[in-house]
């Protein structure tokens, strides 16, 4: 019987190289993490990025999972199973945070909420579960744009709509802000789609890391962020914890 294949082997190590971290990844840094010489390493991503499994950020020369293996990698996930196994995450976190609590998929250039647990108090609040968000004016949106879970070419290509004078409506602007976000691995939205709301997003991710949904919190500008506008650490902690506690449910090993 045939023993395995060394360029599957090592094209595979490549892709959960590149699944298992929030940032892209040079040639180099790609090479040395793996021990692989460079032209080797050079040579299975190029074929990797004719595929569409791996994309090249033309800027940087680094290196992200590619939409077409995003596809691939969701596709096994239901709707329903992300939302039944982060029930409980997202009630936990809207009782800890006192805020209102989304999740999120991509659907169609947007940004689907199938789940939304109402801020634990007496304020009327309307169910947004169904509802479509932009990807480039809420914080749910941008994690799965900087995370890959929906391709940003036809984002940037589009007239992106300002909703408030914050909104980020250059291509330049919302590549800046997603950098940002890969760095950080947590978004914020602060009075992008409504004057005088805000609020934090952090990615959930699936078998192999990739990035199969967001949950974040939502709610007044004075209750999220502090009085310069800067999203407050504690709930940026508390999502992040629930995205992590979520992901390890769906199999995110290393979450």
């Amino acid at each position: 019987m045939a023993g395995p294949v060394q360029s599957i082997e090592r094209a595979a190590a490549i892709l959960r190289l590149l699944a298992s971290g929030p940032r892209r990844l040079g040639l180099g840094e790609v090479a040395a993490s793996l021990g692989l010489a460079k032209g080797t390493t050079h040579g299975i991503l190029r074929t990797l990025q004719n595929i569409d499994f791996v994309e090249q950020d033309p800027a940087t020369g680094k290196y992200q999972l590619g939409a077409a293996l995003l596809h691939l990698g969701t596709s096994y996930l239901d709707v329903n199973e992300l939302r039944s196994r982060s029930i409980n995450w997202a009630d936990a976190l809207a009782a800890r945070s006192g805020e209102a609590v989304r999740l999120g998929t991509p659907l169609e250039g947007k940004v689907l909420i199938v789940h939304h647990v109402f801020r634990p108090d007496d304020t009327f609040q309307t169910l947004d579960v169904g509802s479509l968000l932009p990807l480039h004016a809420s914080s749910l949106g941008k994690v799965l744009l900087a995370f890959g879970s929906v391709p940003l070419e036809p984002t940037v290509e589009a007239e992106l709509e300002a909703y408030t004078r914050h909104t980020l409506v250059t291509p330049e602007d919302l590549t800046r802000a997603l950098s940002e976000i890969r760095e950080l691995g947590w978004a914020a939205e602060v009075q992008e789609m409504m004057t005088g709301e805000a609020g934090i997003s952090a990615p959930i991710r699936g078998h192999g890391g990739l990035v199969v949904g967001a949950i974040g919190v939502s709610g007044t500008i004075e209750r999220i962020c502090d009085s310069k506008g800067i999203p407050q650490p504690a709930l940026v902690t508390q999502v992040r914890h629930a995205a992590r506690a979520i992901s390890r449910d769906l199999g995110a090993a290393r979450w």
